[in-house]
């Protein structure tokens, strides 16, 4: 038997409700548990993440030094720029970042609380010829 029995990534951040508001949206997910200071979220493929209270969160700032990244999410997507208006549409703002070099075609947001996330397509590569 398991030790553990699911994982849960949590954010912490000043306003959970607005925070999970995005994350339902984003991953078409439905709300699992609240209390007065969490959130928790699931998505339909079962990833759990949580919105945690903490009045003094200060968002991470990258990609400058100051306040470098301290954890990102990743999430991979079929359609970059269907999910890309959909980030923008619920509070979420773009982030600049290098181009990516190799198979892997990415972009980085900022979510309303300023937690950084990247949205990832796997390029698919044809097959050679001859």
């Amino acid at each position: 038997m398991a030790l553990v029995k699911a994982g849960v990534l949590v954010l912490d951040c000043a306003e959970p409700e607005k925070l999970a508001a995005f994350y339902k949206e984003l991953l078409e997910g439905e709300e699992s548990d609240a209390t007065a200071n969490r959130v928790e979220i699931k998505s339909a493929d079962g990833f759990r993440i949580a919105l945690r209270r903490d009045v003094n969160a200060t968002p991470p700032s990258w990609p400058r030094p100051e306040n470098s990244l301290q954890a990102h999410l990743e999430f991979v997507v079929d359609d970059l720029d269907a999910v890309e208006r959909r980030v923008i549409g619920l509070g979420g703002r773009p982030l600049e970042a290098k181009e990516p070099s190799g198979p892997l075609e990415e972009r980085g947001y900022a979510d309303p609380a300023g937690h950084s996330f990247t949205l990832r397509r796997t390029v698919p590569t044809a097959p050679k010829q001859g």
